[in-house]
C-alpha cells in the first residue's frame, strides 16, 4: 500500500512539473516575441557632431572623503585610503535568498536517495557492492544533469553538481567503512580523484560555488576514511597540496571565498594536531600554511597595489593564528627561543611596510602592515615575559582590529573586535585564576600580573581608539555595546590592580586584606572622578560613581575600621596600619569640596543628604575610633572608653556639626542643609533626654549640659547675627535698585 501510495504521488509531481513547465515555456515565448516588437519600434536618436562638440566635459575634482574620522584628499596619483564601505554579507545573502530552494532541495534528494538506499537494503534488494555502485552511479548522474544545465542555469547547475560530489564523498566513505569493500589506500585514492574532478569541473564550469563542494569534500575525505589511527604526516602533505591548488585556483578565478574555506579547515586541523600531538614537524606546515594564505591575503596587492577588507582580515588572522601553534609547541617541548616566531612575522610583515614607506603611499596598506607589525613585536614582548600567551594575544588582538577599523572605516573590524573582546575577558579571568594554583609569585614580576598588565595596556588604546572616533566622526554609534565595553574594561583594570594587592597580604592578616581592598576601592573611584572630563565619563555615571564613592566611605570608617581597631588592640596588627586607613581622607576631603560642586550630583535634594550622613558618620566614627586606640590599652578596657565616648562627647560633636550645617545652609541659601542641621540637633536631643541623662553620674551630667548650653546659645547667637547682617545686605540692595529707577 505504502509503494502505491508513493509511486501515485510522484506520477502527480512529474504531471504537475510538466505541466508548469510548459506553461513557463510559453511565457519565455510571450517575452521573447514582446521584447522583439519593442525593439523593432524603437528608433536611436541621431547624434549630431555638433551636440558632441556643445556637450560639455566635466572633469571631476578631487573629492575630499570623510570616513569614521579619516580625512584624505582622493587623487589619481594617491592610493585612496578610504573606500565606500560595502555589505560584505550581501552576495551571501542574496545568493541564499535565489538558491535556498534549490540548496534545500538538493539536499532533500541526497536525504531521499540515502532513505530510499537503507530500505532496499531493509528488504535486502541488492548487495554491499550494489549499493555502491548504485551510490555512484547516482553521483554521477546527478553531475551529469548538472552539465547539461550548466549554459541555461549556471547557479542552479553548479549546486545540482556539488550535490552529486556530495553523493560521491559518502558513497565511497560508507562503502570502505561500513562494507570494507577496498583498503584505506585505495579509499583515499578514490577520493582524492573525486576532489580532483570536482576541482576540474569547478574550474571548466567557472563556478565558486563548485568549488566551494569540492573543497569542503577534499578537506572532509581524509575524517571520511579515517580509522582512528593518526597518520599526521601524510596528512597534512596531503593539505598542503590541496592548499596550493586552492592557491593555483584562486589566482587563476579570483575566487576569495575559497581561500577563506581552505583557511578554515586548514587551520582546524593544524589546531587539533598540536593539541593532541605536540612536535617539532609541526611547525614545518604552520610555516608552509602561512607561507600559502598570506600570498593569499596579499594577491590584490600585487595585482592592483591596494588591500581589499577581505584581505586585511586575512593578513590579521594569518599572522596571529600561525604564531600561535608554534609557540604552543615550544612552550610545551620546553624549547626557546619562543620570541623567534613572532618576529620572524613581524620581519615579513615591516618589509611591505617599508615597501610603502618607500613609495610615499600612506593608505590602507601602510596603516595595516604598521598596525600588524607593531601588534607582533608586542606579542613577541609578551612572549619573553612568559605571559600567558593566549589572554595577551587576543589583547593585542582586539587593538589591532580597532585600530584598523578606526583608519579604513570598515565596520567589519569593529564586528570581530567585539566578538573577540568577550573573550578577552574570559580568558582575562582564567588568567586571575592562576592566583589559587601557586603562592611564590613575585610583586608585579609574574606572569599572572604582566599578563594583566598588557590587558590593560590593550584597554587603555581601545578605550582611547573608541573616544578619539565619538569626536572625529558624525556616525551613529551603538551607545549600549560602548557603554558596555568601556564600564567591563574599567572593571578589568580595576580587579588586576585589586588581585595582585590582595594576592600579596593574603598572610597578614584578613581584616587588612579588607581594609586594604576598600581603601584601593576608594581610590580607583577617586581617580575615575578626578580623570572625569579626560574620560568622557558622563554626568549620571558620575553621579553613581559618588553615590557608590560615599558608601564605600560609610562601609570602610564605620565597619572595617572597627575591625582595624579590634585587631590592633589585639596585637594582630601594626598600630601603623591605622594611619594607612586614614588615607582616605584626602580623597574624601577632595571630592567634597572640589568634584562635587562641579558635577550635577546636587541634581535631586537626597543628594544633599546623603553627602551630610557620610561626613556626620565618618567624622564621628574617626572620632571614636581615634580615642578608643588612644586611651585604651587592650580589647576589654575599650567597652567601657567606647561606652564614655557615646555617652559623653558624641552629642558634643552632633551638636557642633549641626551648628555647622545651619550656618553653611544661611550662608550659602541651600535650605537643604538647615534641614539636616536642625534634624540632627533634634537627634542629639533625643539621644540625650531619652538614653544618655540616665547613664551617666552626677559630674558628667552636669559637665555635658553646660558645655551643650553654651555650645547652643553660642550658635543661637551666631544665627541670629548672620540673618541680620544678610537682611541689612537685602535692604541695602533693594534701596540700590529702588535708587537706579528713579
Amino acid at each position: 500500500m505504502n509503494e502505491l501510495l508513493s509511486v501515485i504521488v510522484i506520477v502527480v509531481i512529474i504531471i504537475i512539473f510538466n505541466n508548469l513547465n510548459s506553461k513557463i515555456r510559453k511565457l519565455e515565448k510571450k517575452v521573447t516575441d514582446l521584447n522583439s516588437k519593442m525593439n523593432a519600434t524603437s528608433l536611436p536618436s541621431p547624434i549630431s557632431s555638433e551636440n558632441i562638440q556643445a556637450e560639455k566635459i566635466i572633469i571631476p575634482k578631487p573629492i575630499q572623503s570623510r570616513e569614521a574620522g579619516i580625512e584624505e584628499l582622493t587623487t589619481p596619483n594617491e592610493e585612496s585610503s578610504v573606500t565606500v564601505q560595502k555589505d560584505w554579507l550581501g552576495p551571501l545573502s542574496d545568493f541564499l535568498k535565489q538558491n535556498a530552494l534549490t540548496i534545500i532541495g538538493i539536499f532533500t534528494l541526497v536525504l531521499g536517495i540515502g532513505y530510499f538506499v537503507k530500505y532496499a537494503i531493509d528488504k535486502n534488494w541488492i548487495g554491499e557492492t550494489a549499493r555502491a555502485g548504485i551510490g555512484l552511479g547516482i553521483g554521477a548522474g546527478i553531475i551529469l544533469i548538472g552539465h547539461f544545465l550548466r549554459k541555461n542555469y549556471t547557479t542552479f547547475a553548479s549546486i545540482i553538481t556539488g550535490g552529486g560530489i556530495a553523493v560521491l564523498y559518502f558513497t565511497a566513505t560508507i562503502a570502505f567503512r561500513e562494507y570494507h569493500l577496498f583498503s584505506q589506500n585505495t579509499a583515499f585514492i578514490i577520493t582524492c580523484l573525486i576532489t580532483a574532478v570536482s576541482i576540474v569541473l569547478s574550474y571548466y564550469y567557472k563556478s565558486e560555488v563548485l568549488i566551494i563542494f569540492s573543497l569542503i569534500g577534499g578537506f572532509s575525505a581524509p575524517l571520511m576514511i579515517s580509522t582512528g589511527q593518526s597518520n599526521y604526516l601524510f596528512l597534512f602533505i596531503y593539505l598542503s597540496l590541496l592548499n596550493i591548488g586552492m592557491l593555483t585556483a584562486n589566482f587563476l578565478q579570483h575566487w576569495k571565498s575559497v581561500g577563506w574555506t581552505a583557511y578554515l579547515f586548514t587551520t582546524a586541523y593544524l589546531f587539533y594536531w598540536t593539541h593532541e600531538n605536540p612536535e617539532f614537524l609541526n611547525i614545518t606546515f604552520y610555516m608552509i600554511s602561512y607561507v600559502i594564505f598570506y600570498i593569499f591575503a596579499l594577491q590584490d596587492y600585487f595585482r592592483k597595489g591596494h588591500l581589499s577588507i577581505s584581505d586585511i582580515l586575512m593578513l590579521t588572522f594569518v599572522n596571529f593564528s600561525g604564531i600561535i601553534g608554534p609557540i604552543y609547541i615550544f612552550d610545551e617541548l620546553k624549547y626557546e627561543p619562543s620570541i623567534i616566531f613572532p618576529l620572524i612575522f613581524a620581519i615579513i610583515n615591516s618589509f611591505f611596510l617599508f615597501r610603502e614607506y618607500g613609495l610615499r603611499k600612506f593608505g590602507i596598506s601602510y596603516t595595516v602592515f604598521t598596525g600588524i607589525t607593531i601588534s607582533l613585536i608586542t606579542t613577541a614582548i609578551a612572549v619573553q615575559f612568559k605571559t600567558h600567551f593566549m589572554t595577551s594575544i587576543w589583547a593585542i588582538e582586539t587593538t589591532l582590529l580597532l585600530f584598523i577599523w578606526k583608519k579604513t572605516g570598515h565596520q567589519i573590524f569593529k564586528t570581530f573586535f567585539y566578538i573577540l573582546f568577550p573573550l578577552v575577558m574570559i580568558a582575562q579571568t582564567v588568567t586571575w585564576a592562576e592566583y589559587f594554583n601557586r603562592h611564590d609569585y613575585h610583586i608585579i614580576f609574574n606572569p599572572i600580573f604582566i599578563t594583566s598588565l598588557f590587558t590593560i595596556i590593550s584597554i587603555v588604546i581601545n578605550l582611547y581608539l573608541l573616544k578619539t572616533t565619538k569626536k572625529d566622526t558624525q556616525s551613529k554609534v551603538n551607545p549600549f555595546f560602548e557603554d558596555l565595553i568601556t564600564g567591563t574594561s574599567y572593571a578589568v583594570i580595576y580587579a588586576s590592580l585589586l588581585f595582585e594587592i590582595i594576592y600579596h597580604m593574603l598572610e597578614i592578616s584578613w581584616v587588612a586584606v579588607i581594609n586594604t581592598g576598600l581603601l584601593f576601592t576608594i581610590y580607583y573611584i577617586f581617580a575615575l572622578l578626578f580623570f572625569r572630563r579626560q574620560l568622557n565619563i558622563k554626568n549620571d555615571i558620575q553621579a553613581i560613581l559618588i553615590y557608590l564613592f560615599l558608601f564605600l566611605i560609610l562601609l570602610n570608617i564605620s565597619v572595617s575600621t572597627s575591625s582595624v581597631v579590634a585587631a590592633i588592640l589585639s596585637k594582630k596588627l601594626q598600630s601603623g596600619f591605622y594611619l594607612l586607613h586614614l588615607l582616605q581622607w584626602i580623597p574624601f576631603i577632595y571630592t567634597g569640596l572640589r568634584i562635587i560642586p562641579s558635577s550635577e550630583f546636587h541634581k535631586n535634594k537626597i543628594s544633599y543628604w546623603i553627602l551630610s550622613l557620610a561626613l556626620i558618620v565618618s567624622i564621628s566614627c574617626e572620632l571614636h575610633h581615634s580615642y578608643v586606640l588612644i586611651a585604651s590599652p587592650d580589647i576589654p578596657h575599650s567597652y567601657e572608653l567606647k561606652k564614655h565616648f557615646n555617652i559623653l562627647y558624641l552629642p558634643v560633636i552632633w551638636t557642633i556639626m549641626a551648628s555647622i550645617f545651619i550656618y553653611t545652609g544661611l550662608k550659602k541659601s541651600i535650605r537643604e542643609y538647615n534641614k539636616i542641621g536642625f534634624a540632627l540637633v533634634g537627634l542629639m536631643v533625643l539621644k540625650l533626654y531619652g538614653y544618655d541623662v540616665w547613664q551617666m553620674d552626677n559630674i558628667s551630667r552636669i559637665s555635658a549640659f553646660i558645655a551643650l548650653g553654651i555650645i547652643l546659645l553660642l550658635s543661637s547667637f551666631t544665627f541670629q547675627r548672620l540673618k541680620n547682617i544678610i537682611k541689612n545686605m537685602v535692604d541695602k540692595k533693594d534701596k540700590t535698585e529702588e535708587n537706579k529707577d528713579l
